[in-house]
């Protein structure tokens, strides 16, 4: 038991809860409905497989680098509570949970199935080269719309009804990318030290709260454009409130000094909600039409 404990600590099992709301988000668009509890299931599989292999590639590429920063040294991998060897099984387990999810929900889901996986791959490496991976980043979970209605309308075609969870997706990388500059601020020296590259290592904390913001604003915009003139609107106009506010807390929070808890708190808790605050907006707006 203490084992299946430190390999779901590892994996961070609670973190699906960013991508996963917006996959079922473009199913539940795609179907303008319910779509059945099979692509329900298939799908929570498939994003938790992919969620899986990220978060276990991430860890084992940056092992090296966690054990030199004192934020990251007690992480699994440094401390040897996991082995290098298991963390490849396990990414290996969620890599082939992941594609056998993808083949079983339909020919274009198994087809597009390698491209989120080799974004997640590329990812870890990119931190070494350029503050741009926060966008990278972004765009693994950019996908998740995409992927849900795909797996309902077995097509993908992004200048047809498909520009819905397209445009969705590139308002999700700007989330992403926004919360994790914020993110990142914890480890500004140590960045600068080893050479790592990330907004506020490059332009000082200040400019990345700016960067930060913008991103969010573009979120908020892309999204609220797509849902409010591309889908009946209901209770959009509600849930896209919800949302604001609880960015600009997000921002609010860290506006001056900040510390790990603050950034704890915009970034997994206020983002959390957020995701799970779109998708439920969506329900209601279909169960109300």
């Amino acid at each position: 038991m203490a084992k299946a404990k430190d390999y779901l600590d590892f994996i961070k099992i609670e973190h699906t809860l960013f991508a996963l709301p917006f996959a079922y988000t473009g199913a539940f668009l795609a179907a303008d409905g319910w779509f059945g509890y099979r692509i329900f299931f298939l799908i929570l599989t498939a994003f938790t497989g992919l969620r899986v292999f990220a978060m276990s590639i991430n860890r084992i590429i940056d092992r090296e680098i966690d054990a030199l920063n004192p934020r990251t040294s007690s992480r699994h991998l440094p401390k040897g509570i996991i082995s290098v060897k298991e963390a490849y099984i396990i990414a290996f387990l969620g890599l082939i949970v992941y594609f056998l999810s993808a083949y079983l929900i339909n020919r274009t889901a198994f087809m597009l199935s390698p491209i989120p996986a080799i974004t997640a791959w590329v990812y870890p490496y990119l931190k070494r080269y350029t503050c741009l991976s926060h966008f990278v980043l972004g765009l693994n979970l950019a996908y998740a719309p995409g992927g849900g209605w795909v797996a309902v309308t077995d097509s993908i075609n992004i200048f047809g009804s498909e520009f819905i969870p397209f445009m969705l997706g590139i308002g999700i990388m700007f989330w992403v990318a926004g919360f994790d500059i914020i993110y990142a601020l914890q480890d500004v020296e140590f960045d600068r030290k080893y050479g790592l590259h990330s907004i506020g290592a490059h332009f000082g904390s200040g400019v990345a709260k700016i960067v930060s913001a913008i991103s969010h604003i573009l979120f908020f915009s892309i999204s609220a454009y797509t849902l409010l003139f591309h889908v009946e609107r209901k209770v959009i106009p509600y849930g896209l409130a919800g949302i604001a506010m609880l960015l600009i807390f997000e921002h609010y929070i860290i506006r001056e000094k900040y510390d790990e808890k603050k950034i704890q708190l915009a970034f997994f808790y206020s983002n959390a909600v957020i995701s799970s605050l779109f998708l439920g907006t969506i329900i209601l707006n279909v169960l109300l039409k």
